[in-house]
């Protein structure tokens, strides 16, 4: 028998091999209809429409019920706008308020309301301070011993950068070539020190030797304004303060035989095997350094990092322009002008060992006899 058109079949009663026939399952009502036949009813009743609840009246708000804003921090439409300036109490003082400022009138500041300060896009953060990147690509590509620290600067540091670094800052743009004397305004002797932190032992070396003129360099934004207020508060005028990398301003910014000492105090060890590569202290850079030392100017280097402080004394020994200042070689004791910092303090809580190396510039031409020094000072 066929069905009428529009319906679907009832299934054949199924057979079990292994026992009798399974009757087919029994419909009292009428044939279901196909769902894709023509003309055929949806199998399902549409929902009915749901009507929304009257919006509340803006007046009818709670007066603890905060009222919702939209992403931009404006009040939805239809809602109160709460001023948060006003008490709930009678008697409380009103909240001081900023006026706008009149046209051709400086801004007034109210006090007890922060100050929000906002840069433009592309705007220097310090306009008269350092650059963010002084040399920027007039140089090669080259494996970095540094890596710069982008940390947070406080208003001291920001308003010494401010004022200061004009006077007493150098960007180290690779560009020029700089007179020492006319930087510090004198002919004393000049030592260079690579990596100052914050510039404490900084200060203390240059107050402790004022005949003495350092030029600090770094990349650490707040050590640089750090220790530019601490040049201020004591009066030291024997303080420069570099900011970008060494190696380009030993290789294009200083003449032969300027310097008269180097210190590298406590500088990235890079400890994993592939960064090696990026440690400062290479027979490389102790051959551009040669060039700029004179001769029986001192090379002051210390580490808390062993492994660190062996390759440093490996490569020192084996440079023909520098002696070790030690008569059996090997490391030195710290000397007393080098003060002990807040950095070598919590190293040497933590059980590290801190190794100073003291060499010295040769003379041009001559070569250090090293027939009775080993490298581990044995």
């Amino acid at each position: 028998m066929v069905p009428p058109e529009g319906t679907t079949r009832i299934p054949a009663p199924r057979t079990n091999e292994a026992g009798p026939r399974v009757p087919a399952p029994t419909h009292d009502g009428p044939l279901r209809p196909r769902h894709d036949a023509p003309n055929a009813p949806s199998p399902r009743a549409p929902a009915p429409q749901r009507r929304h609840p009257a919006r509340t009246a803006p007046d009818a708000l709670a007066p603890t019920q905060a009222p919702k804003a939209s992403l931009s921090g404006a009040p939805l439409r239809g809602h109160r706008k709460i001023d948060p300036t006003v008490s709930d109490f009678l008697n409380a003082p009103e909240a001081p308020r900023s006026r706008p400022a009149a046209p051709g009138e400086a801004a007034r500041h109210v006090p007890g309301v922060p100050v929000r300060h906002t840069r433009a896009k592309g705007e220097p953060r310090f306009p008269d301070g350092p650059s963010p990147d002084p040399a920027g690509s007039h140089f090669e590509r080259r494996i970095r011993s540094f890596q710069p620290r982008r940390s947070r600067v406080t208003a001291g540091q920001a308003d010494a950068l401010q004022r200061l670094w004009p006077t007493w800052g150098l960007d180290i743009d690779g560009q020029r070539t700089i007179d020492l004397g006319e930087l510090f305004g004198n002919d004393n002797p000049v030592v260079l020190e690579i990596g100052f932190g914050m510039g404490e032992a900084t200060a203390q070396m240059a107050a402790a030797a004022p005949d003495t003129n350092i030029l600090a360099v770094d990349v650490h934004t707040p050590g640089q304004g750090n220790l530019l207020n601490l040049a201020e508060q004591q009066k030291l005028s024997n303080i420069r303060v570099g900011n970008g990398d060494a190696i380009i301003l030993l290789r294009e910014m200083l003449t032969r035989d300027s310097l008269d000492g180097l210190r590298v105090y406590f500088p990235d060890p890079w400890p994993k095997k592939r960064h090696h590569k990026r440690r400062l202290i290479q027979p490389e850079f102790l051959d551009l350094a040669a060039t700029r030392l004179r001769p029986g100017a001192l090379v002051h280097c210390a580490t808390d990092w062993e492994p660190y402080a062996e390759q440093m004394l490996d490569v020192l020994t084996a440079h023909p322009d520098f002696e070790n200042t030690q008569a059996g070689g090997g490391f030195a004791v710290r000397p007393d002008f080098r003060p002990l910092t807040r950095f070598e303090g919590q190293g040497l809580e933590k059980g590290h060992v801190v190794n100073d190396l003291l060499f010295r510039r040769v003379q041009h031409g001559v070569r250090p006899d090293r027939s009775d020094q080993s490298p581990t000072g044995a």
